[in-house]
This record gives structure tokens, C-alpha cells and sequence, in this order.
């Protein structure tokens, strides 16, 4: 499988890029910045550098050939605007899903968040509340589009080992989740496509990765 990922010098995708050479598939990072290509090659991982944020829908496509599928992992970062969470994290995920149209590339991965189906409450931190209508808008846009698409929003992130174990459902209430079992799992979404059309919360939980994703099948 040959993979794009959006994003591709983020933690979640750096850990998911060594997942996926691990196990023999091809992981292709779009970077903004040509100085993180070392870190994705140490990964195993091909670096493309591809601004989001200012690239148009050609250009993106032309990094997408022969692609199985695309994974959204980019997100404006600690520390930016609001205005740059409205253009990375709403943005740059519909770009990308306008370019895997174009390329024909129907699986689509969005890493979003918790916290993004009800309006930010009063008193909400202005960056953060447009972080939450950004993601939000992000997933609203794959509705109704040509994608297989799968929408994964994980709890708390922390960079402890991974477990293998989760809890994966519709409401998977408050909790936290390693970055790299948010890979696994998505690795794991990507071999199965009938998790395809689905939005899906995700935290630590007793729960083996491949029988947490097959119990979302059924």
C-alpha cells in the first residue's frame, strides 16, 4: 500500500510512517519545510515537499499518483493563530481531499479531535475554539464527497508506549491515548474499508486494536 500523509513531520505521522515501513508498505510525508526531510527518511518514510497552505489543487494531486490512500495529519501547531487554524486544519484537509479526487484516490484518513460536535462553550479560549470549528468544518466537508473517507478523533494525546489496547466507538467519553496507538489504529483503518463513511472517537481502553476496529464493523 502506498500512502500519503499530510502532516508528515508531526508525531502521529512520524510513528505511523515507521509503522507502515515496517510492515512493508510504502509512507509518503508531505512536508513544508525541506529541513524535516532527514527525520522522514529516518523514518523510512519519502519526503515530498508540498506547502499546503500554498499549493493549489494540481499541485497536491501531482504528489498523490498511484497513491491507495491519504491520511490528514497536518494541524497549525501550538502556538498559531486562529486564522491559521481556520487555513491548515479546515483548509489544507479539503485541499487535500479536493486532490485525492482528482488523483482518484478514494481512502481518505482526517486525524480530528474530541470536542468538535457541540459549539465551543462561552468563555472558550479564542484559539482554541477556532481550532474546534476548524476540525469541525474539516469533517463536515467529506460529507457527501466522492471518499471513502474515515473521520478518527483521539483524546488526550501523550507520548507513552504504545498498548495495543483502546477503546474505539462513536462516544468514547473523556480519556487519553498514546500517539503511537493512534497510529496503529490508523494503519489498522486503513486495511479495513468498511470502517469507510464512519466518525469514530478514540482513547486507552481494554480492547485489542484489530477487535476494536472489527467491532466498529458490525
Amino acid at each position: 500500500m502506498r500512502v500519503v500523509i499530510a502532516g508528515g513531520h508531526g508525531k502521529i505521522a512520524l510513528l505511523l510512517q515507521r509503522h507502515l515501513a515496517g510492515r512493508g508498505d510504502t509512507a509518503v510525508g508531505l512536508i513544508r519545510n525541506p529541513e524535516q526531510a532527514a527525520t522522514l527518511r529516518a523514518a523510512g518514510a519519502t519526503p515530498v515537499v508540498c506547502d499546503l497552505e500554498h499549493a493549489d489543487v494540481t499541485q497536491v494531486a501531482a504528489h498523490l499518483d498511484d497513491a491507495d490512500a491519504v491520511i490528514f495529519a497536518a494541524g497549525a501547531g501550538p502556538g498559531s493563530s486562529a486564522a491559521r487554524k481556520d487555513t491548515v486544519d479546515r483548509g489544507a484537509a479539503a485541499l487535500l481531499a479536493d486532490a485525492a479526487i482528482r488523483a482518484g484516490v478514494h481512502r481518505y484518513l482526517l486525524v480530528s479531535s474530541m470536542g468538535v460536535d457541540d459549539p465551543p462553550a462561552a468563555g472558550t479560549d479564542d484559539v482554541w475554539a477556532a481550532y474546534l470549528r476548524a476540525k469541525r468544518a474539516a469533517e463536515e466537508d467529506l460529507h457527501g464527497r466522492d471518499l471513502a473517507w474515515t473521520v478518527l478523533r483521539p483524546g488526550r494525546l501523550t507520548d507513552d508506549e504504545p498498548t495495543g489496547r483502546v477503546t474505539l466507538t462513536r462516544h468514547a467519553g473523556n480519556g487519553a491515548i498514546s500517539r503511537a496507538d493512534v497510529a496503529h489504529v490508523l494503519a489498522a483503518l486503513l486495511d479495513e474499508p468498511r470502517t469507510a463513511g464512519t466518525t469514530l472517537e478514540l482513547v486507552g481502553g481494554p480492547t485489542p486494536i484489530a477487535d476494536a476496529i472489527q467491532a466498529v464493523t458490525t
